[in-house]
Formats: structure tokens, sequence, C-alpha cells
């Protein structure tokens, strides 16, 4: 009975002592609901981008690159087909590339991955499109069977060819320019750690 009696007047004790220290914690359990993450957070339409000379250009590249799929796809009969199915293959992947890429920096995507170099990525984008729409729409005109679509396709591929061929300029311009300015702060800081480490070295006593 003794040992029953200590037991719960410890059990007591310890239950009054818990409830002391949980009153006198700065810790107290809170009722407010935990809010779910919101997974689209940080995603918005940058109206700004679609305004600028590379968000027109990327616009403009998509639906040129569309039209030149369609105007291919109309061709029923061809003999021979290479050249169409080069075009074909050229314009549809233009159109997903650059659209993917048009999406990406529109809705700030590219923020979300910044150890890939978008600008570079944009720049190699732009330079493969020219040059296999240029190769694409020669060949056509050379390789036709003048009717309508191809002739169409022809026009729309020089067309999106002089578009890409800008696109690239700019892209290449600003390529240089990100590059040189990521160049001059690695360069002052290692000027500076090496200025400061020099400054150690002769702050330092000789020894003896």
């Amino acid at each position: 009975m003794r040992t029953t009696e200590e037991t719960e007047g410890f059990d007591g004790e310890a239950s009054n002592t818990s409830m002391i220290s949980g009153a006198s914690s700065p810790y107290q359990p809170t009722t407010e609901p935990v809010h779910a993450r919101n997974v689209l957070g940080g995603i918005r339409c940058d109206v700004e981008y679609l305004k600028s000379y590379f968000g027109i250009l990327k616009v403009v590249e998509v639906v040129l690159s569309l039209i030149g799929f369609i105007c291919i796809e109309t061709i029923m009969m061809c003999s021979p087909c290479g050249g169409v199915y080069f075009f074909e293959f050229v314009s549809c992947s233009a159109f997903v590339v650059t659209g993917v890429l048009l999406l990406i920096f529109s809705l700030n995507l590219h923020t979300k991955v910044p150890h890939v170099n978008w600008s570079l990525t944009d720049l190699v984008n732009t330079a493969a499109s020219t040059f296999f729409f240029f190769l694409s729409s020669l060949v056509l005109a050379c390789i036709n069977h003048n009717t309508g679509a191809e002739i169409a396709a022809v026009i729309f591929g020089f067309l999106v060819t002089g578009v890409y061929g800008i696109n690239t300029f700019l892209a290449v311009r600003r390529w240089r320019l990100g590059n040189g300015c990521q160049g001059v702060p690695q360069t002052s800081e290692y000027m500076r750690a090496r200025t400061a480490s020099r400054g150690e070295m002769e702050a330092r006593p000789e020894l003896a």
C-alpha cells in the first residue's frame, strides 16, 4: 500500500511540474492552421518580356514557324519528297522548341532553374533555327513542283529565317554583355583577395 501511495504521489508531482513548466514555456502550442505550400507561387506572366524585343521576336518566330508547317502539311503528293520532309521537320522542331522557350521566359520559369545559362540556350536555339530554316527553305526552293503550298512554305521559311537571324544577333550581344558583367566582379574579387593576401604577408613579422 505504501508503495502504491508513493507512486501516486510521484505521478501527481510530475503532472503538476509538467503543467507548470508548460505554462511558463515560451514555446506554446498553437491552433493556427498550417497553410499548404503554394507550388505555383512565383509563376506569373511577364508582360514586360512579351513587350521586349526578345518577346516580340519569339512570338513572331512561333507564328511564322506554325504557318510554314501548316503550308507544308497541305501538300498531299510529292516526288521527290526530301525537301518537303526536311522543311516539315525543321518547322515543327523550331515551333516546339521556340514555343517552349517562350513559355519559360514569359512565365519566369527560368528563374526556378538558375544554374542553366538561359542566354546561351536561347542563343544556340536561334542560331540553329536560323541555319536550318535557311537550308531547308533553300532546298525546298530548288526542289519543288511549283505548287501554291510549296511556294508559300518557301516564302514563310525565308521570312522566319530573317527573324531568327535578328534574334541571333541580339542574343549574341546579350550573351557577350552578360559574360562581361560576370567577368568584372570575378576579376575585382580576385584582385581584392590578392591585395589582402599581400598585405598580410607584409604585416607578418619576419622570423629570426
